[in-house]
């Protein structure tokens, strides 16, 4: 079932969200509900704010043609393992617990919630992350690129941060009509 995606100005996108207690039928629904609504937006990620439930779960799916063409997959290091990346995809997660590293880069940002916006956000290169799967278990990722940069982004929704917080004070002042548009047109 499709969900409807919240947009900018709506308070739970502002909320920080509770953490998952216990992994229930009802969560998997979810889940499975948030993996097609992603796919429905074009999306690459979605948490679960962003469908106006306030719970610390996320889903991501980098596809692959986000990876260069011919290039080799993208390796990443999941529990201590080098693993391609495709091979934790769709990637569920709940209670994440991110520890970014490296220099800041700046990369083009949209975002599902923010429907019409794209703005230059610098964010650390890597990331390492410790993430509880549906089944209970957790995974420990180190990755760079897109993955690290979706996790970062994703992982702010959690606690009531869109991107367009994370843009150059001179960006904020250029996206501010348009985000005052967006947000009284909800």
């Amino acid at each position: 079932m499709l969900l409807n995606v919240r947009q900018y100005g709506e308070p739970v996108l502002r909320a920080v969200s509770a953490p998952v207690e216990k992994i229930t039928d009802d969560l998997k629904n979810l889940v499975e509900n948030m993996i097609e609504t992603m796919y429905a937006t074009e999306g690459i990620g979605l948490a679960a704010p962003q469908v106006g439930v306030n719970m610390r779960l996320v889903v991501i799916d980098i596809p692959e043609d986000e990876e260069e063409e011919g290039a080799e997959p993208e390796m990443i290091t999941v529990n201590g393992e080098q693993k391609p990346m495709r091979s934790i995809m769709p990637l569920v997660f709940v209670n994440p617990e991110l520890e970014p590293y490296g220099k800041q880069y700046l990369f083009t940002e949209g975002c599902l919630s923010v429907r019409g916006i794209r703005a230059n956000v610098a964010r650390p290169e890597f990331v390492k992350a410790r993430l509880t799967l549906l089944d209970g278990s957790t995974m420990e990722l180190d990755c760079g690129g897109l993955l690290a940069r979706c996790l970062q982004h994703e992982c702010d929704h959690l606690d009531g941060f869109l991107f367009v917080d994370r843009v150059s004070s001179a960006a904020k002042i250029t996206l501010s009509k348009k985000l005052k548009k967006l947000a009284s047109s909800r």
